[in-house]
């Protein structure tokens, strides 16, 4: 049984079908439902912006609220009341960090999500949560 979920959203088809496994599972165990969003800015430089960078970060950002907000939205018709979490950074590590922070026994997320250049570079967002998450993580496949 599970008391907190956390469904890792990015926009993609496999993270709405995620969502939709992890509003299931809420209703189930009566649990809390947690979203959350990252924009994944590890690959931008620490240093001076340009604006070019700060609009596509704005454009991901507004992207990142409004997916989470439809998902909200139909969670809520269904009975089922969402918290969301929109965050900045590398993808895998906020949601570890995410989950632990909210004390989720459950971090639900989507086998391969929209960022194939991420998974090029950096591996799996999927597959890094799952080797360092220190809770219970499903993987969802199409």
């Amino acid at each position: 049984m599970f008391t907190k979920i956390l469904v890792a959203i990015d926009g993609s088809d496999i993270s709405k079908a995620a969502f939709y496994k992890a509003l299931d599972m809420a209703k189930l165990f009566k649990a809390e439902l947690h979203t959350i969003y990252v924009v994944e800015s590890g690959m931008m430089s620490p240093g001076p912006v340009d604006t070019t960078w700060e609009l596509i970060y704005q454009r991901l950002e507004q992207e990142g609220s409004t997916t989470m907000a439809n998902l909200v939205e139909e969670a809520e018709k269904k009975g089922v009341t969402v918290t969301s979490h929109l965050e900045a950074g590398h993808a895998g590590d906020i949601i570890i960090k995410t989950g632990a922070a909210i004390g989720c026994d459950l971090i639900v997320m989507g086998s391969l999500g929209k960022s194939k250049l991420d998974r090029l570079l950096l591996g799996s967002v999927s597959s890094h949560v799952v080797n360092y998450a220190k809770t219970n993580v499903l993987i969802v496949k199409k």
